[in-house]
This record gives C-alpha cells, structure tokens and sequence, in this order.
C-alpha cells in the first residue's frame, strides 16, 4: 500500500515530495509500534496523508488525462468514430453560472491535449509563488489541509498511548470527510473542521498536557 502511494506522488510531483509523505509515515509507524501489538493509526495515515496530498489541481488533471491508461480505458468502453469532450471550468477563464453562483464548465475538444501536455511539465510550479492556479482560494485551502494534516499527526505521535489511540485513529482518518471539487469541497471541509475541532477538545480533556495543533 505504501509503496504504491510513494510510487504515485513522485509521478504526481517529485520524489521529495513523495519522501515527505514516508517520513510522516515512519512517524506514526515508530510511535504505535511503542503500544506493542495496536494498529490503526499508521495505517489511517498512510491513506488520509496520500489523500490530502494527491489533490487534484490542474496539473494533475493534465496528468491523468495524457495517461496511457486512461485511453486504453476509452478504446475498451468505445468503438467506431466517436469525439472526446473534456468539460473543465478553468480558473482564469470560467464563467459563473448565475443560478448557482459557482464556476460553469466548459467543453473543450481534442484540441486542448497540447495544453494538457504542457500544463504536466509544468507541475513543478506547483505550490510555488510562481503557480498561475496556487492563488485561487481552493488551492491555498489544500495546501493548508495538507501543513495543518503533518502538523496534527506529529503531535498525535508524540502524545499517543493506549488510551488515546482511538481517539487518533479518527483524527488520522478525518480527511476521508473533503470530498469533491469546488464548493462542494469546500463544504466538506468545514464539516472536516468542525469535526476536527470537537476531536481536539475530546483528546485535551483526555490529556490536560496535550495539544493538538
């Protein structure tokens, strides 16, 4: 499983970027291995760190689509002459749909692929204050999950025990709460931050002399 997941985000960004969601996993792996036989907790890192880090930006999107799996998936489903539209609401350029106040998308034809194939060479902008996307307030909100994520299992490594591990195991699985893109994402996390503020509370009052980030 983690091995998979290292694999994937080199490919999605690099291979530091990958050694940082190891080293956050070698954290939680060496803290549970001190409880001796109780498991849970690295595990739900190992799933909810690579979920917050694999978001998926432009980059990405440009990525997947230029994948060879991806188009054999097409050849497999489709037969005969067909036409491939890729619907995409682009920051710089989507319109708002006036009856829901959220970015409309935009169908684009094949000749977008280009763009996708730059866009993927491109992804080492990402995060930097040089990413044209790294502005929006979506994007910022993701890179934050992901800070504030490494911050929160450190923290609960340090501190964990018997009688607070199940207690991390949920803090370490809160991630799977952001789901979606767009505003429906950005619903979702503040559903995750409510959650994770009761979490906090929960877990203080377990341990005065602990805190959670």
């Amino acid at each position: 499983m983690v091995s998979k997941r290292v694999t994937f985000l080199t490919d999605y960004q690099n291979a530091a970027y990958a050694e940082r969601y190891k080293g956050l996993l070698d954290i939680a792996k060496s803290a549970e291995a001190q409880l001796r036989g109780i498991t849970g907790f690295a595990e739900a890192v190992a799933k909810n760190a690579f979920k917050l880090m694999a978001y998926k930006d432009e980059y990405e999107v440009a990525r997947l689509h230029r994948d060879r799996s991806f188009e054999k998936k097409l050849a497999e489903q489709f037969e005969g002459d067909f036409k491939i539209r890729h619907h995409l609401a682009p920051p710089m350029i989507a319109r708002i749909d006036q009856r829901t106040g959220h970015p409309a998308k935009i169908a684009f034809g094949a000749w977008i692929r280009p763009a996708f194939a730059l866009l993927e060479k491109l992804k080492f902008l990402r995060g930097t204050p040089f990413d044209p996307f790294g502005r929006t307030a979506e994007r910022r909100m993701e890179r934050q999950l992901v800070e504030d994520y490494v911050a929160l299992v450190t923290e609960l490594s340090a501190g964990l025990d018997v009688h607070g591990h199940s207690i991390a195991i949920e803090f370490a699985g809160l991630p799977d709460m952001v789901r979606g893109f767009g505003h429906v994402k950005l619903a979702s996390v503040e559903r995750f931050e409510k959650r994770k503020t009761d979490l906090v509370a929960k877990w203080r009052a377990r341990e005065p002399l602990t805190h959670v980030a």
